[in-house]
Parts: C-alpha cells; sequence; structure tokens
C-alpha cells in the first residue's frame, strides 16, 4: 500500500499496548519471508535489509489502518512490494553516483600497481555449483518474479495477491501462468543435463 492508500483505510485507534501487541504478535512473525521476498526484489542484502525496515515503520506508524485479526503478512507484504515500487521508480530517474571516497581510497592504495586478472577456473566452479533455480528465478522480470515468490514460495492464494499487487484476480492468474512457462523454459537446459526428461 501507499502512504495515501494506507491512510484512506478506516482508522481503529487502538491504545498503546495494543499497537505493541500487534505489532510483535501480528508483523513480527513474518519477519524471515519479509526479507527473503525483499532480497529476491533487491539482489541487495543492505537494500533488502532497508526495505524490510522501511516497512515495518511504515507497518507501525500506519497501525490503525490495520484491522486486527485480519492477514497481516498479506498487509506487510503489500507494503513492502510499493515501498519498493517507489523505490525502484526514484531510483531509475537519479543520475548514477559515485562514491569519490572509494575512488581516492583505490588510488592511494598498492592494489592500484597491481594488475587485476580474473581466475577462471573459479569462475567456472562458481557457475557450476550456482544455484540454477535462484538464477532463473531472479533473471525473470520484476511483475514475473513477484507472483512466483508470492505464490509458489509464500503460498499466497490468488485473492490475497491480487490486494497485494493491486491488479485482477485474472491478471494474477495469467501472469502466475506465464511466469511459470518463463520460468520452465530458463530450467529446460539445466533439467536435460541433470537428466530430466521433457515430457
Amino acid at each position: 500500500m501507499t502512504d495515501e492508500e494506507i491512510q484512506d483505510v478506516p482508522r481503529q485507534h487502538y491504545t498503546e499496548p495494543e499497537k505493541a501487541e500487534i505489532f510483535d504478535k501480528e508483523f513480527m512473525p513474518h519477519i524471515n519471508s519479509m526479507h527473503n521476498f525483499a532480497y529476491r526484489l533487491t539482489f541487495d542484502e543492505d537494500d533488502a535489509n532497508d526495505l524490510v525496515q522501511d516497512t515495518y515503520l511504515k507497518a507501525f506508524r500506519f497501525i490503525d489502518s490495520f484491522e486486527k485479526g485480519t492477514n497481516a503478512k498479506a498487509w506487510l507484504f503489500r507494503i513492502l512490494k510499493n515501498s519498493f515500487i517507489n523505490d525502484y521508480r526514484k531510483k531509475s530517474k537519479e543520475p548514477a553516483k559515485v562514491d569519490y571516497q572509494d575512488v581516492e581510497t583505490y588510488y592511494n592504495s598498492d592494489d592500484v600497481d597491481r594488475q587485476i586478472t580474473p581466475d577462471l577456473r573459479v569462475e567456472s566452479l562458481q557457475d557450476m555449483i550456482g544455484d540454477e533455480i535462484s538464477n532463473a528465478l531472479n533473471s525473470l522480470d520484476v511483475d514475473f518474479r513477484t507472483v512466483i515468490i508470492l505464490c509458489d514460495l509464500e503460498g499466497f492464494k490468488y485473492d490475497e495477491m491480487a490486494k497485494i499487487l493491486d491488479i485482477p484476480i485474472g491478471t494474477v492468474r495469467s501472469r502466475l501462468h506465464r511466469a511459470r512457462n518463463l520460468l520452465k523454459e530458463k530450467l529446460s537446459d539445466y533439467a536435460n543435463k541433470m537428466g530430466y526428461k521433457n515430457t
């Protein structure tokens, strides 16, 4: 949910102890799922942590918009998803940033005179032991990746996904079907190498 959408929801007027109880008992149990979702969206540990922190800050700030006893996980996922999209849009409009402190540190270090050549044996070994499924999932467009994560990894139902993503159920179904087909295509070569035959 965007800040505006959260503010439009009827408010509950919880007491401070009730807010703390909701936060601890209904929101905090989902922190690992939230972090996994954030990491799969951002591919960066620091960005994922920031996104989860931002989500929980918003959840506490707008806790009066949450109806106790409803699906807290779906509510939190929707906040996280919208925070990610808003942050992604902001970053895509910003020019690339260079940390000149890092550049200066590098040029003042002993490494500047050493020629850096990649060790091809290490790189090829990393490719061999890499998680093919995770790599295939991460290579999907964010819209397709998100529906797979929500449905197949987090176990949300179609109606819950529709609320989280703010799209009709029919769009959820078609996007999930397309996402699974794309994932299947990306994994077919790997499956053949591992001895599985396409049927």
